[in-house]
């Protein structure tokens, strides 16, 4: 292999498949980016077990200079460490006695060993014929509305990912850590035959969502794995076994009481207040709600604090309530809404409450109250 090619473009590329690169070393050969090169271009691929991203670089004029074709692993981190630091607009890479790498610039050159490329796993990385169009920003959005809500406890493995249901033209995404609860439903531009429901792990498709362009995603669902295309890259990952949890009679159809609030004051009441909420406690807060006022309260008994911010409200009814929850849930919620006000739902003190932008109708953020004794 023996190839010439333009340093940013190499480093790109070489930064987006890094997400995949392994750490934990138990294949050798997943600790390195596998070079791909025929007279095409240059294929990248990175997996981990988990997940897979491929990109390819595609030859062209203005790209890269291909003398012999050719396939080999470098060792992943290291490669970029050192073409971070590279100054020259190119670079030649050439591959000698099947494993011997060199790297060359203007001025010196890095010798390094690589990996046959006949160690790394077979990975089979074929899309659908009949993939999921989704718009790239949309699907951005919708990930950073629901995947904060994603649990970290590795014991119930299926609250670590984002529920995926697509029926018809609609897709639908469910996160929880059984405190909260985030929901957003998109409109697809075609509708499909077939239905799906599989769980994606929240860090997983976090990572490829950092690495997105603007490219509408395909996306194919499989029994085991989903995999995401957008322009030249492959994203790859595997699926969380099991049932996620029904959350259809989570969120209640009718409410006692509906706040509407400006969704900035609240928030920076709701940060004012939670200054010495007490973590061990969840940040708890309490909430009440007399007439038109907002009155909301903290406490910390470690250092003997009292806390207290009053706001004006909008009101449907003339119910009252009071109820405590964690300032961290709500506010992390709260973030993902866009537009400037936002509705408080409220049934009793012991139901949860449900967050809304009326002008967002596809978006509901749940969060459940906590007893205080």
């Amino acid at each position: 292999m023996k190839i010439t090619i333009k340093k940013d473009i190499l480093l790109k590329s070489l930064l987006s498949v890094s997400k995949a690169i392994s750490t934990k070393n138990l294949i050798p050969a997943l600790a390195g980016v596998k070079f791909d090169l025929t007279k095409e271009g240059l294929t990248l691929t990175a997996s981990d077990n988990d997940i897979t991203i491929q990109t390819t670089i595609i030859n062209s004029d203005n790209a890269m200079n291909i003398e012999e074709e050719g396939s080999i692993i470098i060792p992943g981190w290291n490669l970029i460490e050192y073409i971070k630091l590279v100054k020259d607009e190119t670079i030649d890479i050439e591959v000698f006695d099947e494993r011997k790498v060199i790297i060359r610039t203007n001025k010196g050159e890095l010798m390094i060993n690589g990996i046959n490329n006949k160690e790394y796993p077979a990975i089979n990385i074929k899309t659908q014929d009949n993939p999921i169009i989704i718009d790239s920003k949309e699907f951005k959005t919708l990930i950073n509305q629901t995947s904060f809500a994603t649990s970290l406890d590795e014991s119930r493995p299926q609250l670590t990912g984002i529920n995926f249901k697509i029926v018809g033209n609609e897709l639908e995404c469910n996160a929880t850590d059984s405190y909260r609860l985030a929901r957003k439903i998109i409109t697809l531009n075609s509708t499909y035959a077939e239905s799906y429901n599989t769980i994606i792990k929240g860090k997983n498709i976090q990572e490829f969502v950092k690495i997105l362009d603007d490219d509408d995603i395909e996306m194919s669902i499989f029994t085991n794995k989903v995999i995401f295309k957008t322009g030249n890259l492959l994203f790859q990952t595997s699926v969380i076994n099991g049932a996620y949890p029904s959350t259809a009679n989570l969120i209640p159809k009718e409410f006692k009481l509906k706040v509407t609030v400006d969704k900035d004051e609240f928030l920076s009441v709701l940060a004012r207040v939670n200054v010495i909420a007490q973590e061990k406690e969840k940040n708890l807060v309490s909430l009440e709600i007399k007439d038109n006022e907002l009155e909301m309260k903290s406490s910390n008994l470690d250092i003997g604090g009292n806390n207290k911010e009053v706001m004006d409200i909008e009101k449907d009814t003339k119910e009252n309530i009071d109820i405590s929850f964690s300032s961290k849930y709500m506010m992390e919620a709260l973030k993902t809404f866009t537009g400037d006000k936002i509705t408080l739902n409220f049934v009793e003190e012991y139901s949860p409450i449900i967050i809304k932008d009326e002008k967002e109708d596809n978006l509901v953020q749940l969060v459940l109250p906590i007893r205080t004794y």
